[in-house]
């Protein structure tokens, strides 16, 4: 076969073998991923319910509790799942998480076991349940994030954490608000965070990437899937000159200044070539960056397909880095 000719896209990389046979196995997506369809959408997911309070205590290795706490000035309240391990000895670092879901899935309670099992109870977990897309389009849904966020860092004492070692961190929509969240946190003077843990961020709203075109139609979230996602967050800004990078971070003029970051994304999914872009930049910027992207994987392949090599991998990549970084802190 011949290479694709200088500036054109070639045919999609081809998924891992074992996410290809779970891909084919379920029904991908159950309805088409459009605003019309979001009602049913949404209640097709409600038939899962999120794990309760005890499940998160994982028979009492974490002390769990919800606080809603003040959100944006004239907005509700935030609700934060926080997650406190019992054996902590003094002040714990916390890990500030925001739930994917494409901007309009999800609560505070939305993928927290995965990231008790990436943080081995070596951090606190904070998680924050923002208003979704598109009954509350942005900047509804960040406020809700850094407004938490603020909230954590002034009552950690109270909570028994470290407000000197705060990290962000989310996976896909939850990814773009932990990016943005730390570009608010630079921008505003608020807490110095530690790190930024971002795994297969949604950053870029213009979904033009060459990946964002060789996966139209294919895998768990599609072209089709996030243009629905950043139409409800924007309307019809999206893909517009005057996006926020508050909004979809890979708008940002200046990645400088920003606390370290991992990334990773796989190679056989909508987000690889903005979340590759975006660790270029913050490497160009000056700043630190590990990025990981991973051979066939399909967009959150290690929660869809756990038991895979590559899902493996992924998950002690990232306890990897959060090993390191609590350890240069210690």
């Amino acid at each position: 076969m011949n290479a694709p000719a200088s500036g054109a896209v070639g045919p999609p990389p081809p998924f891992d073998p074992e996410v290809a046979a779970v891909l084919a196995a379920i029904d991908v997506p159950p309805l088409p991923f459009t605003l019309e369809n979001l009602p049913k959408l949404r209640e097709q997911r409600a038939v899962l319910p999120p794990p309760s309070l005890a499940e998160l205590a994982r028979d009492g290795a974490y002390r769990v509790e919800e606080r809603a706490v003040p959100g944006p000035a004239g907005a509700p309240d935030v609700t934060l799942l926080i997650c406190v391990p019992t054996d902590a000895e003094g002040p714990v670092p916390v890990l500030y998480h925001a739930h994917g879901g494409g901007m309009i899935f999800g609560d505070e309670r939305t993928m927290v076991t995965e990231v008790q099992d990436w943080t081995e109870r070596r951090t606190a977990i904070v998680s924050v349940g923002y208003r979704l897309a598109p009954e509350t389009p942005h900047p509804g849904p960040v406020e809700d994030c850094y407004a938490g966020l603020l909230w954590t860092a002034a009552h950690a004492a109270e909570l028994g954490l470290d407000p000197e070692r705060i990290i962000v961190g989310g996976v896909s929509a939850g990814g773009g608000l932990a990016a943005a969240l730390a570009l608010m946190a630079r921008d505003r003077g608020g807490p110095a965070l530690l790190g930024q843990l971002l795994v297969c961020p949604m950053l870029d709203d213009r979904n033009d990437t060459p990946s964002a075109v060789q996966m139209a139609g294919l895998g768990i979230w599609d072209r089709t899937a996030n243009d629905t996602g950043w139409t409800a967050l924007l309307g019809d800004a999206r893909g517009g000159p005057d996006v926020s990078p508050y909004a979809a971070p890979a708008r940002a003029a200046d990645l400088s200044g920003l606390p370290p970051a991992f990334i990773d994304a796989g190679s056989a999914e909508t987000f690889r070539d903005e979340d590759v872009a975006y660790a270029t930049r913050i490497w160009q910027a000056g700043g630190v960056a590990e990025l990981h992207v991973w051979p066939g994987g399909c967009h959150a392949f290690d929660m869809f397909v756990p038991h895979a090599p590559i899902a493996a991998g992924a998950r002690e990549a990232r306890t990897r880095w959060l090993r390191r970084l609590l350890a240069a802190t210690d």
